[in-house]
């Protein structure tokens, strides 16, 4: 089973009309390998900070338009 926090990035994607495409080009990473982390059991170290960065940035710039 996915780690809890994978759920709350999922979701907020999913309520600011964002993909997980967008998510992995804001972190530098293949949206495959993306899609490993969001589905792993062990993420890797630091994933849930970097993915929650991410996603508040991607909110931010969202606002901007």
């Amino acid at each position: 089973m996915p780690a809890q926090w994978t759920g709350r990035i999922v979701g907020e994607l999913h309520n600011n009309k964002l993909t997980l495409k967008e998510l992995a080009k804001e972190v530098n990473w293949n949206d495959k390998y993306l899609s490993q982390v969001i589905n792993s059991e062990n993420p890797p170290k630091g994933a849930e900070q970097k993915l929650t960065d991410a996603v508040k940035r991607l909110i931010e710039k969202q606002k901007e338009f």
